[in-house]
């Protein structure tokens, strides 16, 4: 035990590192099956680093037979980099994805077995091999299952049901599902079963070799080791020690793996934490780790509950809230850190003074490096992208999503923007013909394109196409609609596309028809016109997108820079900040309603672990923000940010008070949102008057309606709002036009 204890001494006095005696157990029990319940901040990867330089050093183990796997690149990356600090003399260990390993595997048997095969997954820019044509579309998963969609469903898929049904592959393969079991699991896209079996056929008859994605590498691992006794044989002996990291995410397919590696030696050493168990939707099998001992049944298990990350009040917070879950391993998280600001809740009148928040308090502070904010969608990001960028404010995203600007209800906005310079394109009208009141069919519209002239396409119609008589006067109707809106503020011109020419009841319609969310096609148009909004002309807003499209595409060069995070929960894992702002904590959001849908199972649980592993980021100050209303629907904030709250003494909580149909809640500290000040903003009350046009902070130019001693109304265009004019005043909110 004494040579075992100047390890550790040699160690902390070589790199600093001091281990607890938790951390130093998890490193000296290298025998058998061993599982390690890390808490958040708990200092796990450098008890794996530190176990596997004990295992050369002091057992002189051989670097390469052992075998270290975790779930990304990124964390491989990181251990490999750790490794070579703490122990800079030593051969490199392998610190592989278990994808790397299982393509190993695959790779080893179809050379043996002489069978030709092609990776189908990665590498490729399908937008420039889309523009090949037909004839030269390379073998890729997304453009196979896009031909496939076309033929079976006759429509082209959306990239977000180009998402759904690859995680609906991803999740059967991984979990193992039998052919006869797919059926029951949900999917909105049509036909996603039927597309799935073709995909399947496909890839082993369709070319001459075999075609393999990712989530086949490790099923086909798994039947090689299970029918080819030698080769898994070579692979037990090549490793006598395995280390996997991040193992609630480890997928029911990788965990039988790892069973068949470890199944000689039983030298398994798992590191987890059931409470960060967030992928469940792809696959990953959180059971497995509550159910550890009925496989490895000499199993050991240790607790590694201190948090070196946070203060001692966020820490509180947090092992108080995952003890909501019932499915788990009764761990307390606990830490020697002191106590720093408290939690702060913030509830906030609408949605959109979320972003607008955000850039007040964080355009204050130097180090942006040390600032998160986080969200659950990243249809979130656009607006914080908007507002930070307008404020020059920079960001790092990790996790770009480029879908929004690419997605095709943005397409039709611009389209519809289009007609407004020039009818005479009847290319333009055939892409939104069916999504408005013209009621155009699509015979009529290819008659329409045999046309020549250069004459206006409502024209064309009128004069040359066979309409019905209803269908004429709508078509006059569109024609006088798209005259009217040439040079509108775009703003105006989204609601009276949204409206007049019934783009919205249009997508209503497309969403029982094709099973869309209509809430979230409807936050499309809301997030384009909060876009719009201050911008002139609609060359403004199209050059907006553009703009703010190239802003996300670079977001990602900003790493290391003194930018702001923008993250999704998901992403954060494993991040820590000095400064952690949660976004849009509202019910329907987190927990979805989905989530909720399922009283307290599995996919409550799993939200409640994602809010957990969201709090868990900040070391110092953490933020929770609500709303009551979005979109002029109102808003619940999350049972989650009710449960910090009720668990808070006393609840440190400030209610936002940024428009004065806001009813403060009694007993509860009441602060208004900081605006910097604004020399133009009007302080004098005799300047309010009735039919004078002013522009709002945050709503834009609006007519004065109504005033009083206390309250003023505004209309801008449709909506009328009303405001305390104490509050206008004081901060500064409005501006002579």
């Amino acid at each position: 035990m004494k040579e075992k204890g100047e390890f550790f001494a040699r160690k902390k006095r070589e790199i600093g590192v001091f281990l607890n005696e938790t951390q130093q157990k998890a490193v000296l029990e290298t025998e058998g099956p061993l599982l390690l319940l890390a808490s958040p901040g708990s200092g796990k990867t450098t008890t794996i680093i530190m176990r596997i330089g004990y295992l050369i050093e002091e057992k002189g183990v051989s670097p390469a037979k052992i075998k270290a796997i975790t779930f990304s690149r990124a964390s491989a990356n990181d251990m490999k980099i750790r490794f070579s600090r703490f122990f800079p003399d030593l051969p490199q260990v392998n610190f592989s994805t278990i994808h790397s390993f299982a393509f190993e595997v695959v790779r080893d048997y179809f050379r043996k077995k002489a069978i030709p095969y092609q990776i189908i997954e990665g590498g490729v820019d399908l937008e420039e091999k889309e523009a090949l044509g037909a004839t030269e579309i390379p073998l890729h998963k997304k453009l196979i299952l896009r031909n496939l969609y076309k033929t079976i469903v006759e429509e082209n898929i959306t990239d977000d049901q180009m998402e759904e049904l690859t995680t609906y592959i991803s999740f059967i393969k991984n979990k193992m599902i039998p052919t006869s079991e797919w059926s029951t699991v949900r999917i909105d896209v049509p036909k996603a079963e039927e597309i799935f079996c073709e995909y399947e056929t496909f890839k082993k008859s369709g070319y001459h070799k075999l075609l393999v994605d990712f989530d086949d590498m490790l099923t086909l691992a798994d039947e090689i080791l299970n029918e080819n006794p030698s080769l898994l044989q070579k692979y037990q002996q090549r490793y006598d020690y395995i280390l996997t990291d991040e193992s609630q995410d480890t997928s029911l397919v990788q965990h039988k793996i790892i069973e068949k590696l470890v199944a000689e030696h039983k030298n398994l050493f798992v590191v987890a934490d059931d409470d960060q168990s967030i992928y469940s939707w792809r696959g990953a099998e959180p059971s497995y780790l509550l159910n550890f001992k009925e496989v490895y049944h000499h199993a050991n298990t240790l607790f590694l509950e201190q948090n070196y990350r946070s203060s001692n009040n966020i820490v509180n917070i947090a092992n108080q809230f995952i003890k909501r879950n019932k499915n788990r391993y009764n761990k307390n998280m606990f830490t020697n850190n002191p106590p720093s600001n408290p939690i702060v809740l913030k509830e906030f009148a609408d949605y959109i003074f979320q972003a607008k928040y955000l850039v007040q308090e964080i355009r204050r502070k130097d180090s942006l490096t040390e600032i998160a904010i986080l969200y659950r969608n990243n249809s979130s990001s656009i607006a914080l992208i908007n507002e930070f960028d307008r404020a020059g404010i920079p960001f790092y995203m990790k996790d770009a999503d480029n879908r929004f600007f690419s997605h095709w209800v943005v397409a039709d906005i611009l389209n519809f923007m289009r007609m407004t310079f020039t009818d005479k394109r009847p290319d333009i009208l055939e892409k939104i013909h069916l999504k408005l009141h013209g009621y155009i069919s699509k015979k009529q519209m290819a008659a329409l394109k045999e046309i020549k002239n250069h004459e206006s396409v409502f024209d064309n119609l009128l004069n040359h196409i066979e309409l019905q008589s209803y269908q004429i006067k709508q078509v006059n109707e569109t024609k006088e609609t798209f005259q009217q809106m040439k040079g509108m503020p775009p703003l105006q011109a989204i609601e009276v596309i949204r409206e007049k020419l019934g783009y919205e009841k249009a997508l209503e319609k497309m969403c029982e028809r094709l099973g869309f969310r209509k809430d979230y096609l409807i936050g499309i148009l809301n997030t384009l016109e909060e876009i719009a909004d201050t911008l002139e002309t609609m060359e403004e807003f199209a050059s907006r997108l553009k703009h703010l499209e190239h802003v996300l595409k670079t977001s990602k060069s900003k790493k290391g820079q003194n930018a702001v995070t923008f993250s999704t929960f998901h992403s954060a894992k494993g991040l820590e900040f000095d400064h952690v702002y949660m976004m849009d904590l509202v019910e329907g959001v987190i927990p979805s309603s989905d989530d909720a849908g399922l009283g307290e199972g599995d996919a409550l649980e799993e939200a409640t672990r994602l809010f957990y592993v969201g709090m868990t980021r900040a070391k110092n100050h953490l933020e929770l923000l609500s709303y009551g209303e979005r979109d002029g629907k109102k808003a619940r904030k999350s049972r989650f940010v009710t449960a910090v709250e009720n668990m808070m003494e006393p609840p440190n909580k400030v209610e936002e008070l940024a428009s004065s149909q806001h009813t403060p809640v009694k007993g509860i500290q009441e602060k208004t949102v900081e605006i910097s000040y604004n020399p133009n903003a009007l302080r004098n009350k005799e300047e309010l008057v009735i039919g004078r046009f002013v522009k709002h902070r945050v709503f834009g130019t609006g007519i004065i309606t109504k005033i009083n001693t206390e309250q003023i109304c505004l209309q801008f265009n449709k909506n009328e709002k009303t405001f305390l004019v104490s509050t206008c005043l004081e901060l500064g909110l409005l501006e002579l036009v």
